[in-house]
């Protein structure tokens, strides 16, 4: 048996943040990191790719088709995509209050982090998504 990385999708609208997320992550061997601009972008990738974890930026400001920003979430929890129901997810946000905490919680995401945060907690949580899947050499 042999170890690979788990693959993660990277959702973040900012463009440095996004590609420093995804380049410590790969450089650190902690997951193969793929990534997306939009809610929009992920919805296509999911549709079409399976991924172990995914660290997703909600903007709770901004529109979005098909249910808002947790609409993404709701879809990865109810089979519609190709990924395990159950895949640990992280969440960034700017603010977080009580209600939406629990909404977050009844989805199964498992880390909240509040913007702006420090490099080690990014790094923390991607580890604790991408815990190493085991598969058989064939």
């Amino acid at each position: 048996m042999s170890a690979r990385l788990p693959d993660l999708l990277l959702v973040e609208p900012e463009a440095l943040l996004r590609r420093t997320i995804a380049l410590t992550a790969r450089s650190a061997h902690l997951a193969s990191v793929t990534e997306a601009a939009s809610i929009d972008a992920a919805r296509s990738l999911l549709g079409t790719r399976r991924f172990d974890g995914a660290f997703i930026a909600l903007d709770l400001d901004a529109s979005h088709a098909d249910g808002g920003p947790l609409g993404l979430l709701e879809l990865l929890r109810d089979a519609r995509t190709g990924s395990d129901t159950a895949m640990p997810v992280a969440v960034m946000l700017e603010r977080c209050d009580a209600g939406l905490l629990a909404s977050l919680k009844q989805f199964g995401v498992s880390k909240v982090i509040l913007k702006p945060f420090r490099a080690r907690i990014v790094i923390d949580a991607i580890a604790e998504l991408g815990r190493p899947v085991r598969t058989a050499q064939g």
